[in-house]
């Protein structure tokens, strides 16, 4: 199988660039969707241009055109949830759960922790509902969870790391040890699991050129349950895809 994340920095404004050729030459099997910035019925409207595909889409509640995320599926899932069932997270379309026979597949859009970090503690509790939820799922199968986690997890996973921690959304130590949480609880960072030393970003600020100066962030992951590792064939950074200010990321994996 196949497997691709995409945070599309919205999906009416990605529609409108080379998208479509990009996703048919990709041809993944599951596609995931972060920042999708629409409504339910707009995005469905953006993805019929997208035949062959099962479409679940979560919008945000609080906020119009904020947030959102989706899963196209080949296969049929057994059954699709929306959220976490916790009040205080639901409220921003950020987490689809697809049920297939021998796994969950979760897709995610992890909350910034915002301009000066005034979101940072509640950062924090997502981070830890979130690994709730994930380890909850694990009890009855291995799962696979996507997304944009907005965290960079070390140095190597930063263009400038010295002037970002503690200082940046993405960099501080409380979301490094919220990330370290979550794969310590029994999940892998399948991208670093095959390629520990290189150094590949899927997110560049539209400010400051930085993606032709390749000043980046790998902030979007494939992380799998450690009882999956072993049917994961690789993992993948596609950043020759433009169209957004992040590049897909992708898993390739016999299931």
């Amino acid at each position: 199988m196949h497997l691709v994340n995409w945070n599309v920095n919205g999906i009416r404004s990605i529609i409108k660039k080379d998208f479509l050729k990009d996703v048919k030459e990709m041809d993944p099997d599951i596609l995931c969707f972060q920042e999708t910035k629409a409504a339910v019925e707009e995005v469905r409207s953006a993805l019929e241009l997208l035949p062959g595909y099962h479409v679940y889409i979560n919008s945000s509640k609080a906020r119009k055109g904020y947030s959102g995320t989706a899963i196209l599926s080949k296969e049929e899932p057994i059954q699709v949830t929306y959220d976490m069932g916790q009040e205080e997270h639901d409220q921003e379309g950020r987490v689809i759960t697809a049920e297939y026979p021998t796994f969950f597949l979760v897709t995610v859009y992890t909350p910034n922790a915002g301009e000066g970090l005034a979101r940072l503690d509640y950062r924090e509790r997502w981070d830890k509902e979130f690994r709730e939820y994930v380890n909850w799922l694990t009890r009855r199968k291995p799962v696979i969870t996507c997304g944009d986690f907005n965290v960079a997890h070390q140095a190597i996973d930063i263009a400038r790391p010295k002037e970002n921690y503690n200082k940046s959304a993405g960099y501080t130590q409380r979301e490094i040890d919220g990330f370290t949480r979550l794969l310590e609880s029994g999940f892998i960072d399948t991208f670093r699991r095959f390629y520990p030393e290189q150094v590949k970003y899927t997110y560049w600020n539209y400010l400051f050129n930085a993606r032709t100066k390749n000043v980046g962030w790998r902030i979007d992951y494939f992380l799998v349950s450690e009882s999956l590792i072993d049917k994961v064939k690789d993992a993948a950074i596609y950043n020759q895809y433009l169209g957004s200010d992040h590049c897909p990321v992708a898993l390739q994996i016999e299931l």
